[in-house]
Formats: C-alpha cells, sequence, structure tokens
C-alpha cells in the first residue's frame, strides 16, 4: 500500500498522463480494434489451457509497442519460464473507460476456461472527471461478474493528480483498495510502480511505457500473480 500513496511523483505522472491522453484517446481508439467489443489477443492461438485475461486500456493493450513488447506477451513469457502452463489474452483496448469495460466484459469472460481476470480500467475515467460513484459501481459490477464464473480477479489500482481536488483525489484513489477489500481480489496498488516519469523507461508521450518499462510493469503484476499460481 505504500506505493500508492508515497510519492508525489508519482501523482504528477497522473497529471501529465491526463493531459496528453486527451490529445490521443480518438487515435488510439482507431489503433486498437475497429470493433471496439471485441479484445485482442495475446498470443493469438487457440488452445484448451486455462486462461488470465489481461483486461484494461492502453497500458494493457501495449500501446504503441510490437504485440511481442506488451505486458501480456511478457508474462505469457515468464509464466512459461516458470512452467505456468496457461494461455495469456489480451483484451486491452486504448482509451477504454470502465464503462467500456462493463460493456465488453461479458464477451471477454465467455471464453472457455478463464481462470484469472487482471482489471486494470479507472485512467480514462479520470480523465473524463466521471462521478467515482459510477466509476466504482461500473468496477464492482465487472468483478461480480467475474467472480460469479468463479474467475480470480487480480485489480490492479490508479491514482489521481491533486489538481482534480483533495476529496475528488482520495475518493478515487480509495475505490481500488476498498474494493479490493471488499471483494477480496488480489491487488496491485499501481501498475505503473518503478516506470512513472522516468523518461527512460517511457514513450516520447511521456504516458505510455517504452519496452524497457513494460519490463517493470510485467514484474509489477507477476509479484501478485505468481503466487496464486504456486498455491
Amino acid at each position: 500500500m505504500k506505493s500508492l500513496y508515497r510519492s508525489g511523483i508519482s501523482a504528477l505522472f497522473i497529471l501529465i498522463a491526463l493531459v496528453f491522453a486527451g490529445c490521443d484517446a480518438s487515435s488510439a481508439r482507431r489503433q486498437s480494434n475497429s470493433n471496439p467489443k471485441r479484445p485482442l489477443v495475446t498470443p493469438q492461438i487457440k488452445s484448451d489451457r486455462p486462461k488470465i485475461i489481461a483486461f484494461g486500456d492502453s497500458l494493457t493493450a501495449g500501446f504503441g509497442l510490437l504485440e511481442k513488447e506488451s505486458y501480456p506477451y511478457l508474462l505469457q513469457e515468464k509464466l512459461k519460464a516458470d512452467g505456468f502452463d496457461y494461455e495469456v489474452v489480451n483484451a486491452g483496448l486504448a482509451g477504454d473507460t470502465s464503462i467500456g469495460g462493463l460493456e465488453r466484459v461479458d464477451w471477454v469472460l465467455e471464453q472457455e476456461n478463464v481462470k484469472i481476470l487482471i482489471l486494470e480500467l479507472g485512467a480514462n475515467d479520470l480523465l473524463r472527471r466521471m462521478p467515482v460513484d459510477k466509476m466504482k459501481q461500473n468496477l464492482e459490477t465487472i468483478i461480480k461478474k467475474a467472480q460469479a464464473k468463479k474467475i480470480r480477479v487480480v485489480l490492479c489500482g490508479m491514482l489521481a493528480p491533486p489538481n482534480v481536488g483533495l476529496k475528488y483525489q482520495q475518493d478515487f484513489q480509495s475505490v481500488f483498495p476498498n474494493l479490493a477489500t471488499q471483494y477480496k481480489t488480489d491487488f496491485v496498488p499501481f501498475l505503473l510502480d518503478n516506470v512513472a516519469l522516468k523518461k527512460e523507461l517511457n514513450q516520447a508521450d511521456g504516458i505510455h511505457p517504452n519496452a524497457e518499462g513494460e519490463k517493470i510493469m510485467t514484474d509489477n503484476v507477476y509479484k501478485v500473480l505468481k503466487p496464486i499460481l504456486s498455491n
């Protein structure tokens, strides 16, 4: 939990991200997929192996990167190296919000043999200043839908900048750990921990991790995921 609140520069990163996100959201959607209901799949194979779905926005989709540089692909490689026989599905959609995720989650969860959902949404809700209660309701419904199918959820937290106001900032940031506690999900406090605001780890837009940043982001997820798979 310390990594969620300890750093002012992490909050500043989100502020910078919001400025640029407003400029590239539409182009990100064009690059993601012509059908917004259909998630991308990485790697593009079909199998009967148990599935881990990486569900989120451009951070999950691997915006600006080659497929083999995206975190779901790297996660697949880590699982393979450690002997875990899982298929990782990249269901990231650039520009997606919690309501967008809710609208397409049923389609995603219809896939066979899904065991784990890694849920990463919220940054675009913040950009649009969606009411925190509405975002919480959307994320809560996604979690409940997954758990109703006996799918384990790994929830990724997000930060808010101070310029949104103290109350909004606190309410927004508290949604993620509160939902994790309420629904007993596994929790990644901040997906971009040790990546945010580091120029050498981000693309030219200052928002999206580059290939090296993706490796660290993958490690952040894997630290939480590996103990689940080892039990």
